[in-house]
């Protein structure tokens, strides 16, 4: 059984506070711990019924659950009217993944390992899709601003803007759903790419579930990860004027990590096991995830869900962020080799973004 699993005790925990009207930040942590474990059981169902499906299904099964836990939360939060607290647990997944992760994988596998060899083909497509994307999701802002608008503030929770910069977010989002599906389609069909089932060393322990057993706990996680969520949208706001921080830093630093937080850590596992290359995939293919299918997806369920459509337009760290991280995937895989250095660059730019948001 996964020690990850030891953090459950924390879902009865939260739904308690939340019911005895405990202080927010407590309520918050609580939530945040509890939605670790689900989200891992999640992931775990899913490459069980991936093992059992073949390349083709099994890679559909990841693609849709992967990175289920963040869509389920980032849903509630629009449905408290949070969209800036969206974006930026959506810029915070992206960069968890590309620099916290990719980071600490590099270095904890550099240190013990020295240099490790990896596909640098393969890491550069993602790194140069994930620099593609994210300039194309700053296409709103980048209209916004040759407009002469004002983007939201970083401490602000909510910001509206007008329809005509929707239907550019719109189309945006459209765009990129589309580009996702064929690029799933074409690599479905060649059994190859990022959208093949998880490999063995991170398939649940003890032995591939069965499917029955799968998907019962596939929907158990779902509904577990549904209800920490809303207990953590709820408390965000309080725990954000408990604790001196904006919901933008928490979006960003905590959000925005907890919904993979287990798979951000068999990443630095399998690094330090001299398996670069899956290390690379899991850190570099959940930010492409997130950023081009997570967040156009988001942009299109905010018609349905909340009180106004979620334009993407983002703040000038968001832009910055989401740049960065592409930009230095890329510096990092440009060489077939890496070595604890580059990780160290990696979280040297995201605790330089920690900081620089907390300052401002």
């Amino acid at each position: 059984m996964r020690r990850v699993y030891a953090l459950s005790a924390f879902i009865p925990v939260a739904i308690v506070l939340e019911i005895a009207n405990a202080p927010d930040t407590a309520v918050f942590f609580a939530a945040a711990l509890g939605i670790v474990p689900t989200a891992q059981l999640m992931s775990d169902a899913t490459e069980a019924l991936a093992a059992r499906s073949g390349p083709g299904i099994g890679g559909l099964l990841n693609v849709t659950f992967g990175n289920a836990p963040e869509l389920i939360i980032a849903i509630f939060a629009l449905g408290q009217g949070l969209q800036e607290v969206v974006k930026a647990s959506l810029v915070g997944s992206v960069i968890g993944n590309a620099l916290l992760v990719l980071g600490f994988a590099m270095g904890a596998g550099g240190l013990k390992r020295g240099e490790q060899a990896f596909n640098r083909d393969h890491a550069r497509v993602q790194s140069l899709t994930l620099l593609a994307v994210g300039a194309v999701l700053v296409v709103p802002t980048v209209v916004r601003a040759l407009a002469g608008g004002s983007l939201p503030g970083i401490e602000e929770h909510r910001h509206h803007f007008p329809g005509g910069l929707e239907a550019v977010a719109l189309a945006v989002a459209v765009v990129l759903v589309l580009v996702y599906a064929w690029e799933l389609a074409r690599s479905v069909r060649s059994r190859t790419g990022r959208f093949e089932p998880v490999p063995e060393e991170v398939q649940p322990e003890g032995g591939v579930w069965s499917v029955r057993r799968s998907v019962v706990l596939l929907a158990v996680a779902a509904v577990l990860v549904g209800v920490m969520s809303d207990v953590l949208v709820h408390s965000i706001l309080g725990a954000s004027r408990s604790i001196g921080l904006s919901p933008f830093f928490i979006g960003v630093f905590v959000v925005g990590i907890v919904g993979n937080a287990a798979e951000h850590w068999v990443a630095v596992v399998v690094a330090i096991k001299d398996q670069m290359d899956l290390a690379l995939n899991i850190a570099l293919g959940s930010s492409v995830q997130i950023a081009m299918l997570v967040t156009p997806l988001l942009v299109l369920l905010s018609f349905l869900v909340g009180p106004h459509p979620m334009a993407l337009v983002f703040n000038g760290y968001e832009v910055a962020a989401l740049l960065a991280a592409g930009v230095m995937a890329l510096l990092v895989t440009l060489g077939p080799r890496s070595t604890w250095r580059q990780g160290a660059a990696l979280l040297g730019v995201y605790a330089a973004f920690g900081v620089v948001i907390e300052l401002a």
